[in-house]
């Protein structure tokens, strides 16, 4: 039996206007069934922004500011993304388009359903003068540390090794605006998308290839690099789960500070530090929180001053509507009946993911961590990988909160001035143990039973892959995350895993009953995000030489 619980907002001395439509743009459609896609993450991993601007194809409109002049629809739609004729086959083909092994048969069709395809699966068509543009040189810079991040343990490492004498220090940083002269030691807007391994015949054995927004590459050699990329907030699996009105807790964030409104009466799903942000964030347009397990006393506080009614222990089955979330289906861990609760915007706040692919692709020795369920690299007391010179601090490094993320930063910043020398490439510490399992593996053993019918669980939103289809491997007889990324194509679109790879990796170690860290993960080859080829056309060749 479906229930809505009444809407606290609506009644007693609290009284709150009614809820306003969502602003969230539409502005392209996703690849296989042309379903709607609005702004997901807000931080420029996703792929769910993508416009087309007077000058560039497929930019994240995330990155470029809202409102982006010049926008026009970056995906195949017809006549508009909004109301597009191509999202018919998404009612055709409820169980998903073979598109990777089917379309063989009649031979004589071939072609045709090949042209289909492409259709269906174009981001853009270049312009000619687009695609001309000449590559810019790469520049090339050197320096004695290199901090990538600028978050509290980024800027907590850097400040303290200036403090020390270390000369010179260079920051790079995404999303912050920092100086971006010739002659700064720091770069803003700015994305370090290749750390190979150190060459120690140089003596800047490391290179790091760093993407700037406003164009070209910067090379820079140092003798020791930090990595505090912090983290993000990762997706969730459920029917639905790529409607508009799905955002992370990064995502309404960022979308709220642009001047969006993404939602008026959203649920949270959450139980922890990251969902209590979001209330604070806002405090007056979440009707509900849901959370996996059960939810702490701080925030039942919280709910309980607001009036917001609390679903601890409960799955999120489904987001309902076509062009955004209507409303949500729950149902209670253990068995119960469905519930239907009233909303615009589901804002995922429950499970924070470090970023690991700097550390893979430079060499350094990983472990599984169960409790983001994430993989980070093996570091000694100072921070120190088993890379030479390669360091990490916060998150990246370890949970932390940001007291202890700015004393660890210190600890690695006092190492890196003392001269400490690195470490060789052993490992520094055993591998981790294999439990205690990640709280989202008994949730997701649950909620597979839910599995089924017309409504589309969407495992890979960039190449909209099914979750149907990571299932159907399993059965098929392919283990291991590798060898199903390459049999459905998980993990291969623009966001390179972030948001497919996590849940991916609990619901394989389910099917397959064994740990994740035993599943694996997929090869990290750079960059770390999509960089135009005009770009990294302009890195010289190794018998050009440093500068």
């Amino acid at each position: 039996m479906n229930r809505t619980p009444a809407d606290p907002r609506t009644s007693g001395d609290d009284a709150r206007p009614p809820p306003r439509p969502p602003g969230l743009p539409i502005g392209q459609r996703s690849i296989r069934y042309h379903r709607p896609r609005a702004p997901f993450c807000g931080i420029g991993y996703c792929t769910n922004c993508l416009v087309r601007t007077d000058a560039r194809l497929n930019v994240r409109a995330c990155r470029e500011g809202y409102p982006v002049d010049g926008v026009r629809p970056t995906s195949h739609a017809w006549p508009s993304p909004r109301w597009d004729l191509f999202a018919v086959f998404d009612g055709l083909f409820p169980h998903g388009i073979d598109t990777l092994r089917g379309f063989r048969r009649p031979a004589i069709l071939v072609r045709a359903y090949q042209r289909v395809v492409r259709r269906l699966a174009g981001y853009a068509t270049p312009r000619v003068a687009t695609a001309r543009a000449p590559a810019p040189p790469t520049q090339r810079r050197a320096c004695e540390v290199l901090v990538i991040g600028q978050g509290t343990a980024g800027r907590a490492v850097a400040d303290e090794l200036r403090r020390r004498g270390v000369d010179p220090v260079m920051t790079v940083d995404r999303d912050r605006r920092r100086s971006e002269g010739a002659a700064s030691p720091d770069l803003g807007r700015a994305t370090a998308v290749f750390l190979p391994p150190p060459d120690p015949a140089q003596p800047h054995p490391l290179r790091c290839y760093v993407a700037r927004d406003v164009g070209g590459l910067v090379e820079i050699a140092s003798r020791r690099v930090v990595v505090a990329t912090g983290g993000y907030d990762a997706s969730l699996l459920f029917a639905g789960n790529d409607r508009p009105g799905v955002v992370t807790a990064d995502g309404a964030v960022s979308l709220a500070s642009a001047g969006f409104s993404p939602f008026s009466h959203a649920i949270v799903f959450g139980d922890g530090p990251r969902a209590r942000d979001v209330l604070a964030r806002f405090p007056r347009e979440i009707a509900a929180i849901v959370a996996p397990n059960e939810i702490g006393p701080d925030l039942v506080a919280i709910a309980a001053d607001r009036g917001i009614p609390l679903y601890p222990r409960s799955l999120l089955v489904r987001a309902e509507g076509r062009r955004g979330v209507r409303r949500v289906a729950l149902r209670a861990r253990g068995g119960g009946p469905l519930m239907t609760l009233e909303a615009d915007g589901v804002v995922l706040a429950h499970r924070r993911i470090p970023h690991p692919q700097l550390f893979f692709q430079c060499g350094a020795r990983m472990r599984w961590d169960p409790r983001p369920g994430a993989y980070r690299p093996v570091t000694d007391p100072t921070g120190a990988t088993t890379v030479p010179g390669v360091y990490a601090v916060g998150f990246a490094r370890e949970s932390a909160v940001p007291s202890d993320a700015e004393g660890g930063a210190r600890r690695t910043a006092e190492a890196i001035a003392a001269g400490a020398p690195p470490p060789g490439p052993e490992p520094l510490a055993p591998a981790e143990p294999l439990d205690p399992p990640h709280p989202l593996l008994g949730y997701y053993r649950e909620l597979l039973a839910e599995l089924g019918g017309r409504e589309k669980w969407i495992a890979c939103p960039c190449e909209d892959v099914l979750l149907s289809e990571i299932v159907e491997a399993n059965e098929r007889g392919y283990r291991g995350i590798e060898v199903v990324k390459r049999y459905t194509g998980l993990g291969t679109g623009l966001c390179q895993g972030r948001y497919c790879l996590p849940d991916a990796l609990l619901i394989l170690s389910i099917l397959e009953g064994r740990p994740p860290s035993r599943v694996g993960y997929i090869t990290q080859r750079p960059p770390v995000v999509p960089t135009r080829l005009a770009d990294l056309a302009g890195i010289p060749g190794p018998e050009e030489g440093p500068s």
